[in-house]
């Protein structure tokens, strides 16, 4: 392959720089002087090339320089996400081969290093786990313009020990990729930051959000080579988001050097006026939400009761308009329906944010995107906003709602308007969707009502990116309520300009890019086999401590695979299909006079031993586990499905037959 002339001499400049900086010129001196004096016998008079470069090897001179040159890309990494940039460094738990990345020497990248971590008090007294110990881990996510990466995971110290290298490439998203290589003042001008967020992840596979940080990366620009050391402090999440749990060493370097670098009073004026303009847009919106709801309240003095919200608390304890958490999301080809959509987010862990201390009060923290996603569980606001981002995303008119369900308690969920003015409710935590037909109020008692199937009581606002309505009908009962948003006197609208002016892309540094949703890395096949035999031997050491013997049928076990498909396919598309092929397979296998029973039951997580301990407590399943009787066959089947990030629906079935004595 033959490269442009001005490529090649880009790559040539490359080399010479690092060459230089490794001052292996001066070591290939070193050798040659070395070789002459040490190993040349007196009847030689010249030295070969392939002396020289023998002589090289092994001192190990070339293997460092090809360690410095090589950057490392995940072969299989490379169509997990749906951007037009590929990640260039994304390790999981176990790394497959890495292959050489074919580097661009026209754009510019940010090398950042991960040099290891210090303070991390909370691990202060970590045992030094034993080799091959299962251990708690960090893990570092990071994401930067559309590019995610995953560090190793390390086990949890004091100091931990991270050592990752990360190629960020700086592009500007308008000029495409056939654009010049950006100088120095047009990275000043990319505001996006380099999202980190720290998770840990303990013994039975659990994961927690430990930080979530905002890296400013530009400084490397005003500095010295190119290269710069900075110490982040990370603050923790929620209630501890003014408390330190940690330090990361971080060395950034732009690849090429740059030609000419700025000077560090233009960037600091830089950040200072993105700053100014960011207070300034946020003032003016708080001045006009502080209007609206004077307004929204003049309306009607009991609307000061009713859930609008304008605003929302992120991990760190920072108030964003609710409108910048939803941004319109496209899978790629990772999800192919809005229903798929669905049903991913409802895989996705629930998970109420943590509280210290009693009072039963629901600690508020709304997640970014990232830590969701890391962390793969969240708050129904969380599911609410991806679905709503998802649907939105597959061209919908999609809006999230605040409001309350039985007894009170606060939550959200996602409607969908139709163009024929369907109102269709999906309630993102468990995948399910409810058509919404008003009551009339108005009606006489002999004309009959719709009943309610949803969950849902009262409605406060919806919104979505664009647009934020709150309710001011007289009643925010969900079953009474009329969604005709161009109504003014049923739904009071915020100005779309004054939301576009805070919750677009690029208007404020305050507002997040979306990271692109990943790939599953694991292999359905495979987990499901692990689990399936995990099971198997937990059901025979329990019947063990019975007194009972186990025997297993692995032709009734294979026969439940068709309901597995059936039950997750149902799941995704409300459609039941093939449940005639397996009864019919079913009856072939248990032979006259014999009984068959079956218990499936659905999971979100891979821990057997916690499934199996789940199991157990459901009567009909402790029933088939603990069978008696005369020639008893037990069969189990576990059937994992994949989504994006490695969500994944987790189905088993056990099952038995047995001989029936009268």
């Amino acid at each position: 392959m033959s490269l442009p002339p001005e490529k090649a001499s880009e790559l040539k400049q490359i080399i010479h720089q690092q060459l230089v900086k490794m001052d292996v010129h001066g070591r290939i001196r070193e050798v040659l002087a070395e070789t002459i004096r040490e190993e040349l016998a007196p009847e030689h008079q010249q030295l070969s090339t392939e002396d020289l470069i023998k002589a090289l090897r092994q001192r190990g001179i070339i293997d460092d320089v090809m360690k410095e040159l090589k950057f490392v890309t995940d072969v299989n990494e490379k169509e997990r996400t749906s951007a037009p940039k590929p990640s260039t460094h994304f390790v999981d738990r176990e790394p497959p081969v890495l292959k050489k990345t074919n580097i661009d020497p026209t754009r510019r990248y940010l090398y950042l290093q991960v040099l290891g971590g210090k303070a991390f008090l909370e691990h202060l007294q970590e045992p030094e786990p034993l080799p091959g110990q299962i251990c708690s881990t960090f893990t570092l996510c990071l994401h930067f313009r559309n590019q995610r990466f995953r560090s190793k995971p390390v086990p949890c110290a004091c100091e931990p020990d991270f050592h990752d290298g990360f190629l960020l490439e700086v592009h500007k998203d308008s000029l495409g990729d056939g654009s010049k290589m950006v100088d120095a003042t047009t990275m000043l001008s990319i505001c996006d930051p380099v999202h980190m967020v720290l998770i840990t992840t303990d013994t039975f596979g659990e994961t927690t959000l430990v930080a979530s940080y905002f890296l400013e990366w530009r400084s490397v620009l005003a500095a010295e080579n190119g290269v710069t050391n900075v110490a982040v402090e990370l603050l923790g999440v929620g209630t501890e988001s003014k408390v330190s749990v940690g330090v990361l060493n971080i060395r950034l370097e732009m690849y090429p050097r740059l030609n000419k670098t700025l000077s560090p009073e233009i960037t600091s004026t830089q950040f200072a006026l993105e700053r100014q303009k960011t207070a300034e847009k946020e003032r003016l919106f708080l001045v006009y939400a502080k209007q609206w709801w004077r307004e929204y309240l003049q309306i009607r003095p009991a609307h000061n009761v009713r859930l609008v919200k304008i605003f929302a608390q992120d991990e760190n304890g920072v108030n964003r308009p609710v409108c910048s958490y939803i941004r319109p999301l496209r899978a790629g080809r990772l999800l192919d329906t809005p229903r798929q959509a669905a049903r991913f987010v409802s895989v996705l862990g629930y998970e109420r944010a943590p509280v210290i201390g009693g009072g039963g009060g629901k600690q508020e923290q709304w997640c970014t995107l990232l830590a969701f996603l890391c962390r793969n569980k969240g708050d129904c606001e969380d599911h609410a906003n991806l679905l709503c981002s998802l649907l939105l995303g597959f061209g919908l008119e999609a809006f999230v709602c605040v409001g309350t369900k039985a007894k009170g308690v606060p939550h959200t969920w996602v409607m969908t308007c139709g163009t024929d003015g369907t109102i269709t409710f999906w309630e993102s935590v468990t995948g399910h969707r409810y058509v919404h037909r008003p009551i009339n109020p108005d009606d006489p008692p002999v004309v009959e009502q719709p009943k309610p199937l949803y969950p849902y009581r009262t409605i406060g606002c919806i919104f979505n990116h664009q647009k934020f309505f709150g309710n001011c009908q007289p009643s925010d009962a969900v079953e009474v309520c009329v969604f005709d948003l161009h109504d003014e006197s049923k739904w009071k609208p915020m100005s779309g300009e004054a939301i576009k002016s805070v919750c677009s892309p690029g208007t404020t540094s305050s507002v997040l890019p979306f990271p692109p949703l990943c790939a599953s890395t694991l292999d359905a096949a495979v987990t499901s086999n692990e689990i399936e035999v995990q099971l198997r031997i937990l059901v025979s050491e329990h019947r063990k401590d019975l007194g009972l013997s186990t025997v297993w049928d692995d032709h009734l076990s294979y026969l439940l695979s068709p309901a597995l498909a059936a039950y997750e396919l149902e799941r995704t598309t409300s459609i039941s299909a093939g449940n005639e092929e397996f009864q019919d397979a079913v009856r072939r296998a248990v032979p006259d006079g014999h009984t068959f029973k079956g218990f499936p039951i659905h999971f979100v997580y891979r821990n057997a031993r916690r499934a199996f301990a789940t199991c157990l407590r459901s009567p009909f399943c402790e029933e088939i586990i603990c069978c008696r009787g005369d020639q008893v066959r037990l069969a189990v089947r576990v059937r994992v499905f994949t989504y994006p990030e490695s969500a994944c629906a987790v189905w088993i079935m056990f099952a038995c037959k047995y001989r029936s004595v009268l």
